[in-house]
């Protein structure tokens, strides 16, 4: 496989279709002299861990004018970052987010380092980050591997081994195509490619750069790379939530910084088992005495575990009240049950 020409090629389908992203410098800026603002590039990475462009880009745009630089970032209250966060998912890395914003701050001047070493030795930055920003922000040739990469590299060498126990080979692939030219734009151009042509389902083969090379288009199944561990199913809890009102308002609580959904507001709930609860059980779990009435079940999925929840009521409060929006999902869905 001609690892020049692949990338010369694909370089050239970036120059000509690279996704508008509100964090991203685009190809021409680039060569224009326009630079990456780290802090960008860092907190889109972060966003981007759980969920996809069109969900996080509302987020990034709101903390960016809420908090344009890593410095503002770093002055949030921990409660402010929580509530802006809800709704991102997987709340340790908010967490994480303010711990490594202080460390820039504090111990860095307000600059992030400029190397991959020096970005992976900062609180909350793992190696995919570390890498992403590196070569994104500064140029430097770093080997930026996501879950469109693995499946861009499992499909153009036909990677027999499945996911997870293919990642150390799929990153060893990418490697060999890692340059000291364009490194920002090389790792941005493999992106684009997954997400936009190489997709997980219905890849558009006929409009990839490089399908000439692609040894699983070669073999007409494509779509069955990269191949996959049948994953156990996934393991059930059960719980109760109680929604209500006092003059305050909704009845909420701080969740224990600790944990699943650690340091977040919350519904009142019972613990999260494995069984259900009957209802005089759930009751006598309650947050305080009030006429409860049951309204419901809500669901939800979360990375290691479904979790459905009984919702009970009393004093509902008004279906806009302000603390709702600062929920994470789980208890947005409870309290929007409870209103209905």
């Amino acid at each position: 496989m001609r690892l020049m020409a692949l990338r010369d090629d694909l370089l050239a389908w970036y120059d000509d279709n690279a996704r508008a992203l509100p964090w991203r410098v685009g190809p021409a800026a680039r060569r224009a002299g326009v630079r990456p603002d780290p802090y960008k590039v860092w907190l889109s990475e972060i966003m981007l861990q759980q969920t996809t462009v069109p969900h996080a880009a509302p987020y990034f745009l709101a903390f960016t004018e809420r908090w344009p630089t890593v410095s503002h970032l770093a002055a949030a209250r921990d409660e402010e970052l929580m509530a802006a966060w809800a709704g991102l998912g997987y709340y340790a890395r908010a967490r994480n987010l303010l711990k490594c914003a202080r460390a820039v701050a504090g111990e860095h001047g307000g600059t992030f380092p400029g190397t991959e070493a020096g970005l992976a030795a900062l609180p909350g930055v793992g190696p995919y980050t570390a890498a992403a920003v590196a070569a994104i922000a500064f140029d430097e040739p770093a080997n930026v591997v996501d879950g469109n990469v693995e499946r861009v590299m499992a499909r153009l060498y036909a990677v027999a081994t499945p996911l997870p126990a293919a990642k150390s080979e799929l990153k060893a692939l990418a490697a060999r195509s890692v340059a000291d030219d364009r490194p920002g734009d090389w790792a941005q151009a493999l992106m684009d490619l997954g997400a936009t042509i190489c997709r997980p389902k219905a890849p558009l083969c006929e409009r990839c750069p490089i399908a000439g090379p692609c040894r699983a288009r070669s073999q007409g199944a494509p779509e069955t790379y990269p191949r996959k561990t049948r994953k156990p199913e996934r393991p059930r809890r059960h719980g109760a939530v109680f929604v209500s009102a006092n003059g305050a308002g909704l009845v909420v609580e701080q969740r224990p910084a600790k944990g699943l959904l650690g340091g977040m507001l919350g519904l009142p709930t019972t613990p999260w088992r494995a069984e259900p609860y009957a209802e005089a059980e759930a009751l006598a779990l309650a947050p305080h005495p009030a006429p409860w009435r049951a309204v419901g079940e809500v669901e939800h999925v979360f990375t290691h575990f479904a979790l459905t929840l009984q919702v009970f009521a009393a004093d509902a409060p008004r279906a806009e009240d302000p603390k709702a929006a600062a929920l994470p999902s789980v208890f947005l869905k409870a309290f929007r049950r409870a209103v209905a």
